[in-house]
This record gives C-alpha cells, structure tokens and sequence, in this order.
C-alpha cells in the first residue's frame, strides 16, 4: 500500500531539492537543518532576531533554514532525512508521519489553542449549523489540524468526510478558492485565520473549542535527537524563552512578525492572542489525543495502518530535568 506521505512527493519534490543537505546527519555536524511553516511563530520570532545563531555558535553549530508551505512536506522532509528539527506542526501530522515508518522524537509541544483555527464561511453564506455543510465543498491542508477539526466537528453533527464535497488546499490556495466561490466553507488556522477575518467578510461557523485541542509539537529525527541531546536543550530553551515574550510583549511581537509575515501588526496580535505560546517537555500522558486523531484518521481510512501515539520517542529537556 502507498503510504499516506508518498501522496505529497510530487508537491514537495521542489522544496526537497531546495534543501540541498547532507543526507545523513553525524555527530559534530556543524549545521542543525530547521523546518518551519509561516505558523511557527515562534521560530521565526528566533529566526529573525538570530537567537539560534547566537546560541548555537558555542557548540559549533549554526542553523539552516527551510520554509513549507503546511506541517504535511515538512515532516516528509524530516522522514527523508532532508532536515533535523520541526518547528512546530499541528497534532494532526505526525501520525501520518508515524504511520509511514518516520522515526520521529517529540521534543516538545505547546498547550492547547482551540481557538486558533476554525471552520469560515462567507458573511452571507446560507450555512448556518455544522449539519449545513452536508452536500458542500470544504476546502483545508491535508493532515493539518484544520483537517481533524473538520472531521471531528462533522462527527458531532453526525456527518463525515464522505457527507461533503473535499478539496485539499494550502492556505494560500485556500484563501484564494475561498473569495471566488470556489469552496463552500474553508477550515484554517492563524495566521491565516485571522488574516480572513479582518480582511475579508466571512463569519466563523465553528473553531476547535470543544472539539479539538489543537497542540502543536516540536519534532527531530530520532537519529539526531541521539546524536545532539546538547543542540535540541539549547533549542527548547530559547523556544520556551520566545513563548514568554510573545505573550508578555503582543504589540512588541506583533512588530517583529508583520514585516516577515506579510501581514500588518493588528492582524498578528490578533492571531498570537488565540495561541498559548506555552512551550513545555512533551510527555506520554499528553500524547493521549494524538492516538484518538490517528484512530480517527484510521476510521477514515486515510492512514494506512492503526499506529500507537504512545509509544513515540520523547526527548527530556536539561532545563526540564
């Protein structure tokens, strides 16, 4: 059986070539490889000011960096052996990086923001309740969160993918279907959530409060979270230190952010408001929803094999010790 990551080869084959890294990454390798999306706030927050570089550079180590379009290629590309660390990725994707064989570590993972992505509609669309969208086209990333949102928002109106119409879009592809009519309802996240809300005349029909947690996760290959324990403490403390400054400096953030996003300040705030920035170690009790989104998934027939969430490889942070 083709493994579900196969499906998105094709679309990731220019960003993969891109990279253009080692294959294999040894012991007093001089550059960690760091995925990331447009979402990863926080990364780009280290991203931009240099922190990493900074911090890294006593160990001999500087940082690569590698933009994605959605968490989907980018945990491809950690399978492939084309990066070292995830920034964050919604709970959603590794299970369909697990249950293609990727030997992934979760370094660490943020606290629940349900409210960072959400079900849209136009303003004036006749869909009212979640049952509405029985017989629609809704548009939303592949294995992303907003992908098991809508699943589990379409289960509790005792519906399910195979009651609507499915388009598989980026967030950028999505918007765009989205405005002209192409899609009846478009399922996405921050800061393309709230992007649509300020600029465009759409109502939320539902987000994930009550329905799916949204936790992000910070990942590494396991071959390199063996390898560079010293690389990954560095990068969990300078992710938990970014987290407790966005939250405690929005309008500070929002600056720093507008310019690399494309997006202006108030939009930001907005965006970083609905998520907790909270970066903690992740734990085996806390892995308790990724197995309830794989069996989902599973019962979906969208994965290729049941995978046990549990007993994925945790790193255990020196500052958490």
């Amino acid at each position: 059986m083709t493994s579900s990551l196969s499906l998105t080869r094709r679309s990731a084959l220019g960003t993969l070539a891109a990279l253009g890294a080692a294959s294999a990454f040894a012991q007093g390798a001089s550059t960690v490889r760091i995925g990331y999306q447009k979402s990863s706030t926080l990364i780009v927050v280290l991203k931009t000011q240099g922190t990493l570089e900074r911090q890294l550079a006593p160990l001999g180590v500087k940082p690569s960096w590698h933009e994605f379009t959605s968490g989907l290629p980018l945990l491809e590309a950690l399978n492939l052996d084309n990066l070292d660390f995830s920034a964050d990725v919604a709970d959603t994707v590794p299970v369909f990086a697990q249950a293609a064989g990727a030997q992934l570590t979760f370094v660490a993972q943020e606290a629940p923001s349900p409210s960072a992505q959400a079900i849209l509609v136009r303003e004036d669309s006749p869909i009212k309740t979640l049952a509405d969208l029985k017989g629609k086209k809704v548009g939303f990333a592949k294995a992303a969160g907003a992908h098991y949102l809508l699943i589990a928002a379409l289960d509790k109106a005792g519906l399910s993918l195979k009651d609507i119409g499915q388009a598989y879009l980026t967030p950028a592809d999505g918007r765009a279907a989205f405005e002209k009519g192409a899609i009846d309802a478009w399922v996405v996240w921050d800061p393309f959530l709230a992007a649509a809300q300020r600029q465009a005349k759409v109502r939320v029909l539902a987000d994930g409060t009550g329905i799916a947690s949204y936790q992000r996760y910070y990942l590494a290959s396991t071959k390199f979270a063996t390898a560079r324990a010293d690389v990954l403490d560095v990068i969990y403390a300078e992710l938990a230190k970014a987290g407790l400054w966005v939250k405690a400096n929005p309008k500070d953030a929002a600056a720093l952010l507008a310019p690399v996003w494309g997006i202006d300040a108030a939009t930001v705030e907005q965006a970083n408001s609905r998520r907790s920035y909270s970066v903690r170690p992740a734990v085996r009790e806390g892995l308790a929803e990724q197995q309830k989104i794989a069996d989902a998934f599973v019962a979906e027939k969208l994965l290729p094999r049941k995978i046990d969430a549990l007993a994925s490889p945790l790193f255990k942070p020196e500052a958490a010790a």
